[in-house]
């Protein structure tokens, strides 16, 4: 039985122990699994939150969910900055990982993380959870198909508006210990989707920008934001289709955005995350008295939309899309090929990031490679 560990107990912490809770209800195929283990930052906190999420004991240091010899795999859902040092302890503990997205704010220290899972020999994915809609996976297939013909051109953006209020406090977001910003905390989503659907990304030329130079402190003083909220992108992508990359945390009216618009020689198909259960798809092939764009629902026949739902057009959710990650992640455990994206393909994705961001810096084009 796969014995778990849930370092972190937010939003995304919640998210993980819920699908470890529903996977094999949702899916039948993989074994019971036992919830052993939580950590937090606060002992009295990991107790209340082990009993909510159904974890047999919690801890206030997250060494000893690693430490334990029950569990087998860990879930690490803490603010990007910890992951390095939790990922590469869980590995070299011999413990497969689970690590929310992005690896790390450093490259060198996502490369220590791939050093250490192909060190480790052990599972080691990321929560990229979007790839796994059922929306998008059927995508996936039209474009194996050329449905849409040769694919030319690009464009995805993703907007939410959880930075766009002036007056909100400054918060570990908004310092540069984080990260970037808005690239490697939000646009490594799209990019999720882009390295799935397309592969990877060659050129890029960013700029970047601070919608508010300064945030109030707790005490009422001004602080320097240190990050950047919103990025724009040109690029271009190994298998030569060109497009574009735009992304902002400060989008008034924006919830969970990430459009999607790809363009070919037969026809185009588009899709925004916050209509995540259809997408809409436009081919020359139809007489031209019908062209037009048509709406595709989701339903039973867009795998694994039948796990949940026997009725066309009833929409998973946000939860939903990590439960059918956790599944892939079993998968993986016990051998299976997996729809995921592991250390090595999310080094690649941060080896972008990191590009864009010298971009910016350098004021060019940059190569990924």
């Amino acid at each position: 039985m796969l014995g778990v560990g849930l370092i972190g107990t937010g939003f995304m912490g919640k998210c993980h122990a819920l699908a470890w809770n529903s996977v094999r209800a949702v899916f039948g195929d993989v074994g019971p699994v036992r919830l052993v283990h939580l950590g937090e930052a606060n002992a009295e906190l990991a107790v209340r939150r082990a009993g909510e999420f159904g974890f047999q004991k919690g801890s206030g240091d997250w060494r000893s969910v690693i430490e334990d010899p029950e569990v087998n795999v860990v879930s690490i859902t803490t603010p990007n900055q910890f992951h390095p040092e939790m990922a590469i302890a869980a590995l070299e503990a011999g413990k497969h990982v689970w690590c929310e997205k992005p690896m790390a704010p450093l490259f060198a220290d996502a490369e220590a993380m791939l050093a250490a899972a192909k060190r480790s020999d052990k599972v080691a994915a990321l929560g990229y959870n979007y790839i796994q809609g059922p929306a998008i996976r059927h995508i996936r297939k039209l474009l194996a198909e050329r449905i849409i013909g040769e694919v030319n051109h690009l464009r995805i953006e993703m907007d939410e508006d959880f930075m766009a209020d002036p007056d909100a406090l400054f918060n570990w977001k908004h310092a540069s210990s984080s990260g970037y910003g808005a690239l490697d905390d939000f646009a490594v989503h799209p990019l999720s989707l882009l390295f799935t659907l397309f592969g990877r990304v060659s050129r890029v030329m960013c700029d970047m920008s601070r919608p508010y130079p300064t945030r109030k402190t707790e005490d009422g003083s001004d602080r320097a934001v240190e990050t950047f909220d919103s990025a724009s992108v040109l690029m271009h992508m190994e298998n030569g289709v060109a497009g574009t990359l735009q992304v902002n945390r400060s989008a008034w009216g924006r919830k969970g955005r990430i459009s999607l618009q790809i363009f070919g020689s037969k026809g185009s198909i588009l899709f925004d995350q916050e209509r995540a259960n259809e997408f809409q798809l436009y081919v020359t092939s139809d007489r031209k008295t019908e062209q037009g764009y048509r709406t595709i629902l989701t339903a039973p026949h867009h795998e694994p939309y039948d796990r949940f739902i026997p009725a066309p057009g009833h929409g998973l959710g946000f939860n939903d899309l990590k439960i059918i990650e956790c599944h892939e992640l079993i998968k993986r455990i016990n051998g299976a090929p997996a729809h995921l994206i592991e250390f090595a393909d999310g080094l690649e994705i941060e080896r972008t990031v990191h590009a864009m961001a010298r971009s910016y810096q350098e004021q060019r084009w940059v190569d990924v490679r």
